[in-house]
């Protein structure tokens, strides 16, 4: 047994590439490629603008936007993001519509087919018909902005564009509510987890699923305060948990935080907010700042929609986390025997609700499908076409707040850039739909707020865990946790607040939000580390964000180290060196490299065999569940695969370390002490198609030692599903901001790439290791003789 075998992680895009290409980009061509850089000085005449607008770039290629108004303003980002990131802007809004295929190939099908299923572009349109007149206005002011880039650029396009040999389509104001409702996919993932300890039950007994999944302790930190088997037996569980690529699988991290003017070196508060995603090149965020004479915004935009997500206005500073409510459903519709196209219902049989779509596909036939819907939502199971043909009429259809047409979240960022104090803010928040987030908030009047806006639905009954009958109304949701009803808290008397992922409620709360909450980890460092320094500051803030303590680590190896036998002196030694280790996960330590071989070996042996098939969703360690095997389930410790021998915790923990020690030294050819974490865990930015590509790969992919690991607050998650990548960070901060409410120009940020998608420019990866090293900028009013200044002038 090895721990660096496995599968490796399954990649959605092939390409063919083309010799000529390749000396285009790397060749006699590379001068004329270099025209796909934007212009950034000068001055261009575009038609739709009102009067003059310019984009300033500083010497890091951070953008702000002076405008007479705030329509010119939202044109002008519009012209700017598609100036440095229009490929990736096309490529979101092509993933969320099912139209990649178009693009790639056949590779990108089931892609598409899931994407079409769920219906993410057409329920976008209809989200669109309910926002208001102001909002509509400015989201057509910058998909004027981007086709006036479209319509006016010299020479060639991004690389990309190239590479795969097309041109996009123009910008739609739809396309921006499709880019939102893509990001609340990612940010929901309780549809994965459903299905996978649906698919844990038809293995195992109740008591040992349970056992794979994080129990609640009683001291943890939180921010305020039997099913019939049979019926998902049989159900393509796994095979629809992971129709969708890695990337798009959702992740359970970010960090906030906010402290009062009591708390607070200078006497008023301090916000800080660090969002986890999947790290890549180019990079989600992009640093911006709109200055009109109403309104002035600074933080990051997302290319593709004209609203900052998060930063400051002058007057009030928000961030976000995920809350990791549980609002998906997976329900069990039944198949009328009659006739196949209605399905039951707790009053007869009702026509299954049907659209067809047609999927183009490039170097292929066209295909069309059927996409299914029922009552409670669209059948997904229908994503695996002929590999999955229900013998019995079953079928999985999913509920989804975000699905729904009146969602309005795009309503109530636009209302959030504008709000003046906790009020008009709070009222914001009404409108805040999907995902739900956890929103920390302070102002210059010195209130610091909590709030978790969005639609959590109310069950008749069951909590969410695993799919459920849906020929019954037992288990319909009967409305949403009423906004008023949903957590809060306003200036609380200890003058802190703080939301990493952790349990937000106690048992006290009388809604259900989730059944499951992630570990507490971070929450517990941030709470000790503030109680611990004194009054905060934006510096021990930025300290703060950096800090790489292993909460997990600090768990977990004590266990380990009580379990662990020195048979041998090379056990003795590595035993020896993790009994001294402050549980920091510093890239030039060899602790943390060891610590998580013997983990990662450790949490194979105790599952792997019993889990069979099952083991490669559960391949990445956890380690609270490994704690609770080790203290509270030993019977995991016996491998059933060997019935001869009944193995001991003690006996598999050493084992576990045994086979850690000759990983390090065999992969990394140094001896234990020598070994470095920072090797094995690099950030690797990829880009989604160069990555792909032969030749290419290096062109448009940089990387960097990392610090951090799956629970420290400098949050780098580890690889763990391939054998050629293990431990490489693939998740974390990819962008660090810290807002001083004394004087919010100080306020301070970094992303983790840079503003460029164009592997040409300057600004593609320039951020890369000064975001490794910790540093941060002050990005406040630009002048205009330190900055490359483009004029877009009125046609």
């Amino acid at each position: 047994m090895r721990i660096h075998e496995g599968l490796s992680s399954p990649t959605p895009i092939t390409l063919a590439l083309s010799i000529p290409l390749v000396a285009l980009l790397t060749g006699g061509g590379y001068l004329w490629t270099r025209q796909s850089l934007p212009q950034t000085e000068g001055a261009i005449s575009l038609a739709g603008l009102g009067s003059e607008a310019r984009i300033l770039r500083d010497e890091k290629g951070f953008v702000t936007i002076r405008a007479e108004d705030e329509r010119d303003a939202a044109f002008a980002l519009g012209f700017a993001h598609a100036q440095d990131r229009l490929w990736q802007m096309d490529f979101w809004r092509r993933t969320a519509s099912g139209r990649m295929s178009e693009i790639i190939g056949e590779s990108t099908l089931k892609l598409d087919r899931f994407m079409r299923t769920l219906g993410l572009a057409r329920v976008a349109e209809e989200n669109l018909a309910g926002l208001s007149p102001e909002v509509l206005d400015l989201l057509q002011a910058y998909a004027d902005g981007v086709n006036g880039y479209l319509e006016n650029h010299d020479g060639p396009l991004s690389p990309a564009f190239l590479l795969l040999g097309y041109e996009p389509e123009p910008w739609r104001p739809v396309d921006s509510i499709i880019w939102g409702r893509l990001m609340a996919l990612q940010l929901s993932g309780n549809w994965r987890d459903e299905l996978r300890r649906a698919a844990a039950e038809t293995r195992l007994p109740a008591e040992k699923v349970a056992d794979l999944w994080r129990r609640p302790s009683e001291d943890e930190a939180i921010t305020l305060g039997a099913i019939n088997i049979e019926s998902i037996r049989g159900l393509p569980l796994l095979e629809l948990a992971n129709a969708v690529p890695p990337a798009l699988h959702p992740k359970d991290a970010s960090n906030s935080w906010v402290v009062s003017g009591a708390n607070s070196e200078n006497g008023s508060p301090i916000l800080a907010n660090d969002p986890h995603l999947e790290l890549s090149a180019p990079g989600i965020w992009y640093m911006t700042r709109i200055e009109t004479p109403t309104l002035t915004l600074t933080g990051v935009t997302a290319p593709g929609a004209p609203f900052l997500i998060l930063g400051h206005n002058g007057k009030v500073a928000w961030g976000l986390t995920t809350t990791h409510s549980d609002t998906q459903d997976f329900f069990i519709e039944q198949e009328s025997e009659d006739d196949p196209a209605h399905y039951l219902t707790p009053s007869g049989t009702e026509p299954f609700a049907t659209r067809e779509e047609v999927i183009k596909i490039k170097d292929a036939d066209e295909e069309r499908m059927t996409v299914r819907a029922t009552r409670h939502g669209p059948v997904l199971s229908d994503v695996l076409g002929k590999k999955w043909d229900s013998k019995d009429g079953r079928v999985l259809a999913l509920a989804w707040p975000a699905l729904r047409s009146d969602d309005r979240t795009a309503e109530a960022f636009y209302r959030m850039n504008r709000a003046h104090n906790w009020e008009t803010f709070r009222s914001a928040l009404t409108d805040f739909h999907s995902p739900q987030q956890n929103v920390l908030y302070a102002d210059r009047q010195g209130i610091i707020a909590f709030a978790a806006p969005g639609r959590v639905p109310v069950r008749r009954s069951g909590n969410g865990r695993r799919p459920v009958p849906g020929w019954t109304d037992r288990h319909d949701w009967t409305g949403f946790i009423p906004f008023d009803a949903l957590p809060s808290s306003v200036s609380p008397p200890n003058g802190t607040l703080i939301t990493a992922n952790n349990r937000v409620v106690d048992a006290s709360y009388p809604y259900l939000i989730t059944a499951d909450w992630p570990d507490d980890y971070r929450a517990k460092r941030i709470e000790e580390w503030l109680t611990a320094n004194g009054r905060h500051s934006v510096e021990k803030a930025t300290a703060l964000q950096l800090d790489t303590l292993s909460g997990g680590a600090k768990h977990l190896l004590p266990v380990l180290l009580s379990l662990a036998e020195a048979r041998e002196p090379g056990l003795a030694d590595a035993l020896s060196l993790l009994e001294k280790w402050d549980y920091h996960m510093d890239p030039a330590k060899p602790e943390p490299l060891l610590f998580y071989a013997w983990m990662a070996t450790l949490n194979e042996l105790l599952l792997a065999d019993e889990l069979d098939t099952l083991w490669q969703e559960f391949r990445h360690p956890k380690p609270e569940v490994l704690a609770h095997i080790l203290t509270r389930a030993p019977e995991w410790c016996d491998d059933t695969r060997s019935p001869e021998d009944t193995e001991s915790c003690s006996q598999t923990v050493t084992d576990a370390l045994d086979h850690a020690i000759t990983y390090v030294e065999k992969r990394f050819r140094t001896d234990i002490e020598s070994a470095r974490w920072g090797e094995a865990h690099r950030a690797e930015f990829a880009h989604p198609i160069f990555s792909q590509a032969p030749f290419l790969a290096d062109f448009a992919s940089f990387g960097v030692e990392a610090p951090g690991g799956d629970t420290t607050i400098n949050r780098g998650v580890a690889q763990f599903n391939s054998p050629h990548s293990l431990f490489q960070s693939v998740h974390g901060s990819g962008l660090r901001a810290i807002y001083d409410l004394a004087d919010l120009e100080r306020s301070r940020f970094m992303i983790a790439t840079g503003q460029s998608g164009n592997p040409l420019s300057p600004f593609y990866g320039n951020m890369a290791t000064r975001w490794r090293d910790g540093e941060y900028i002050a990005f406040g009013a630009a002048s205009e003789n330190d900055a490359s200044v483009l004029t877009l002038v009125p046609r």
